[in-house]
């Protein structure tokens, strides 16, 4: 019972929140998957415990939602898979720095 008071509580964001996050604050906008996955384990304690589950939704998100693109690493840009960027389109939707998750309207 101890232990979960000291146990991170889950941020108040969503997956989506989370990547366009580690976007906005890379040099140049964009990451590499492994570099989400990094500034999310460093930026939210809750998430450096276990990796599979929320991982994988980062990893189902970015290939889903339109408003994150998949950007190849140029030739002499040595490394491993592409880099995703936002879509200017979608920059409106974290105006201001917000990222908090959107509840849905009835």
């Amino acid at each position: 019972p101890q232990q979960e008071c000291l146990r991170p509580a889950r941020p108040p964001y969503s997956y989506s929140a989370l990547i366009a996050m580690a976007i906005h604050s890379a040099p140049g906008r964009r990451r590499t998957l492994s570099q989400i996955y990094q500034y999310v384990a460093e930026n939210f304690p809750f998430y450096k415990r276990s990796k599979a589950g929320w991982q994988n939704s980062i990893r189902h998100n970015l290939s889903l939602n339109d408003c994150f693109k998949k950007v190849p690493r140029d030739e002499d840009d040595p490394g491993k898979g592409n880099y995703w960027t936002l879509d200017p389109n979608c920059e409106k939707m974290f105006d201001n720095g917000n990222f908090r998750r959107r509840r849905k309207r009835r």
